[in-house]
């Protein structure tokens, strides 16, 4: 089975790899950007997320081969790789692994660190969505703010939601396979993992993802990377500060 991916424009690779319990379709406004400026914009579902296959294995591991898999079906021999969030680990995993296709790296707002699971309420919140009662996104709505009082996170979750048939909502990811193996979206990079070639971190001055202690860890397994802090922005900072993201891409891509 092979990735689902919305492809844009025409030029050089550059394939998009969004957060966990996201999708490609979060990245179309960035993605038009990109594939105007002269690239064949790939944004991908991973599996279990999005349009792509639901299935029980779930780590960087599978992820990585998934996105291997894609590129051999697409012909895809060298790209530009962006991750956000789970996206960026499993893009820095596949970059230490087959550096040959990886021009350029660009990893938001995460680092090859271990972290806590911390989607708990998220998790539980989806769980508790049941669509023989919630009969639209305003009903979903009132359920998940419950568990997620932040009104742009819930809007994130609810474009998720979808009609699987008239007058019934679905839930797009696998949200049992996800809630089990929670775990693993925190993995570290394995310690022995580099990459030697351009990499560029984005981080968001309001975020906690990337700190200060971040930086050896990054330098460790990226010799090459930079470091840029994007103004005015959290967690989901292609989303909050658009234009500095784009710029800051194409700074570093040219």
């Amino acid at each position: 089975m092979v990735l689902h991916s919305n492809i844009v424009g025409e030029g050089k690779p550059f394939v998009i790899l969004h957060g966990f319990l996201g999708m490609g379709d979060n990245w179309k406004t960035l993605g038009m950007q990109f594939a105007e400026q002269g690239f064949q914009v790939h944004m991908v579902d991973q599996r279990n997320h999005g349009h792509s296959f639901h299935d029980d294995d779930f780590s960087y591991e599978v992820l990585v081969e998934d996105l291997k898999q894609y590129c051999e079906v697409h012909q895809v021999e060298q790209m530009v790789l962006l991750g956000h969030s789970m996206g960026g680990k499993t893009a820095m995993l596949f970059a230490t692994k087959y550096p040959e296709m990886v021009a350029k790296l660009i990893v938001a707002d995460i680092s090859p660190r271990f972290y806590p699971v911390h989607h708990d309420a998220i998790l539980n919140g989806l769980s508790a969505l049941n669509f023989d009662e919630v009969k639209s996104r305003g009903q979903a709505d009132k359920v998940l703010a419950e568990y997620v009082s932040d009104m742009g996170t819930r809007q994130f979750l609810l474009k998720n939601l979808y009609w699987i048939e008239k007058g019934r909502l679905a839930l797009r990811m696998n949200i049992n396979v996800l809630k089990e193996e929670v775990a693993e979206v925190g993995e570290p990079l394995p310690s022995y993992a580099t990459f030697d070639g351009d990499t560029l971190f984005l981080r968001g001055d309001r975020s906690e993802y990337i700190g200060v202690d971040d930086e050896p860890i990054i330098k460790r397994h990226f010799p090459k990377a930079e470091i840029v802090t994007i103004a005015n922005a959290g967690h989901w900072l292609h989303a909050e500060n658009p234009t500095d993201f784009f710029d800051a891409v194409m700074t570093f891509v040219n």
